[in-house]
């Protein structure tokens, strides 16, 4: 018997299938850390670079409610990339779900798109020609990367901070 990754008219399907399933679970994975920290979320209907939306509403104004965009980047192993696509959208959080599929391993690191591109310069990588072209990827995480991730490992409990702190990197502009 063929498992769907060895037979050659299901792998291509499965592996969709699989890699949609890992990025649905990693979603709902973040936004029950999120909820878990007090957060509100939501769902936009399109993707346009956004998966969730995460906001506070303090009922303190001028600053009662507070929003956050956020991209979701699953995987069943250690991923990590970034895309200067993302650098346009302002106070946007990189949210890294990784181990999605393996509750004792499950883990989430989020960083602003200057942090994350910070952990590349510190890696070396913004010299790479993938990154001349706008885009850096591994499916496997070292150990210098980890180390460098580790101040951005969330808790359910890290998450208002995290949404102020981004807020707070990218000016908002008032009106009078």
């Amino acid at each position: 018997m063929l498992l769907d990754s060895e037979n050659p008219e299901h792998s291509s399907a499965s592996t969709a299938r699989d890699s949609q399933i890992t990025e649905l679970a990693g979603k709902h994975l973040l936004i029950s850390q999120l909820t878990a920290g007090g957060l509100e979320v939501a769902v936009p209907v399109r993707d346009r670079g956004v998966d969730l939306v995460a906001y506070l509403d303090r009922g303190n104004p001028p600053d009662d409610f507070v929003a956050c965009p956020i991209q979701v980047k699953s995987s069943t192993g250690e991923g990590f990339s970034l895309d200067r696509k993302y650098e346009k959208v302002p106070n946007l959080i990189l949210a890294y779900v990784w181990h999605v599929g393996r509750p004792a391993a499950f883990s989430v690191y989020a960083l602003s798109y200057a942090e994350a591109l910070e952990v590349l310069r510190r890696k070396g990588h913004t010299k790479a020609s993938c990154w001349k072209k706008g885009y850096w990827n591994i499916s496997k995480a070292d150990k210098q990367l980890v180390q460098l991730l580790g101040r951005y490992k969330m808790t359910p409990q890290k998450w208002a901070d995290k949404v102020a702190s981004v807020l707070r990197e990218t000016p908002r502009e008032r009106t009078a």
